[in-house]
């Protein structure tokens, strides 16, 4: 049932009148950031399809087809050929497309090509979500076309994007698109209190650092959060005001010691976090625009000492640098060098 889902209530209106009107489109894009319920939602219009006892047109959660339609047995990561495949859930006529390392591959768009041709085995329809559709490359969306170009009348095709941009213009103006707006803070907030049992303060603090997303609320380690926000906060204070050199080169060794290999550009999106709530500060904004509200007294003094022409420059070489990531770059020198550039602004 869409009450089940959390926020986007005006999108469960939208479903609901096509679901009535019998009018749900051949092709939908559920476009919106990570984490804010896509999928699921694709899922739960699914569903709709299958369910034996239906609560007002919706699924009832409750009934065999229900249960089964919510079961996928999902290939391990590292078997490419069962990615060539749709992955179906134990009710044969919903399946599902998943990226195999970062990439949807072709032969997973033909497979499904071929399975959206064949009727229904159980249901009204046969529905294929394809998850992360702009993983497709250009041999992948020009297989999806011809499905999408000619649809068999008991097949509908959900895609699911965080970068819908990035989708070929010709796969988008084949699709209607249901725009998913971010989850309101208050709204993951009482979801991780309420149903997570998270620590009222906890519940607060990780509701602001999700962005709007359910799915990165949910999955957010605090644990490894905290002293990670830690050093990029002694990081901050070695940059404010009087710089302090030998302490911006320890923390410049520690993010790039070897536990910490895979966490770079997490303590770089950490640092422009921080220093996104010290332009805050500096211009005013009330509690509700800081993301690190546990942190506000130590935020407040380090705003006094930085104003927003330095500000910039530091979000502005962060950027820069997060940018070379993508090329084989010495990060412990590059990281040295950001340093020494934002004490230097």
């Amino acid at each position: 049932m869409f009450d089940t889902l959390i926020g986007n209530n005006h999108i469960k209106d939208i479903l609901r009148r096509m679901i009535a009107r019998e009018r749900v489109p051949r092709s939908l894009l559920f476009a919106g950031i990570d984490g804010v319920g896509k999928k699921s939602f694709a899922l739960e219009l699914a569903r709709s399809f299958v369910c034996h006892n239906p609560q007002n047109l919706e699924a009832c959660d409750r009934c065999a087809a229900c249960r089964r339609a919510s079961n996928f047995n999902f290939p391990k990561p590292d078997d490419r050929d069962a990615h060539k495949q749709v992955v179906f859930s134990e009710f044969p006529d919903i399946g599902l497309v998943i990226p195999y390392n970062k990439n949807i591959l072709v032969d997973a768009i033909r497979d499904l090509e071929k399975e959206a041709n064949y009727r229904p085995y159980e249901a009204k329809a046969r529905i294929f979500i394809i998850d992360d559709a702009d993983r497709m490359n250009d041999a992948a969306s020009n297989a999806l076309l011809k499905t999408l170009e000619e649809p068999s009348p008991t097949t509908h095709l959900f895609l699911v994007s965080s970068r819908p941009d990035s989708l070929l213009q010709t796969i988008r103006s084949r699709c209607q698109t249901i725009r998913f707006a971010p989850i309101p803070t208050e709204a993951i907030e009482r979801h991780l209190f309420e149903s997570r049992k998270v620590a009222p303060a906890d519940a607060e603090l990780v509701a602001r650092l999700a962005g709007g997303s359910i799915g990165h609320a949910t999955d957010f380690d605090l644990e490894k959060f905290r002293p990670r926000r830690e050093t990029m906060l002694r990081a901050l204070e070695s940059v404010a005001g009087r710089p302090d050199h030998l302490a911006l080169l320890k923390i410049g060794e520690e993010i790039n010691d070897a536990k910490n290999k895979d966490d770079f550009e997490i303590f770089l999106v950490i640092l422009q976090m921080l220093i996104h709530d010290l332009w805050a500060l500096r211009h005013g904004a009330g509690e509700k625009a800081l993301v690190n509200i546990d942190l506000r007294p130590p935020l407040e003094r380090l705003a006094a000492a930085a104003d927003t022409k330095k500000l910039a420059g530091w979000i502005s070489e962060i950027e820069t640098l997060r940018e070379t990531l993508a090329v084989n770059v010495n990060r412990k020198i590059a990281t040295d060098a950001l340093f020494v550039k934002m004490a230097a602004a």
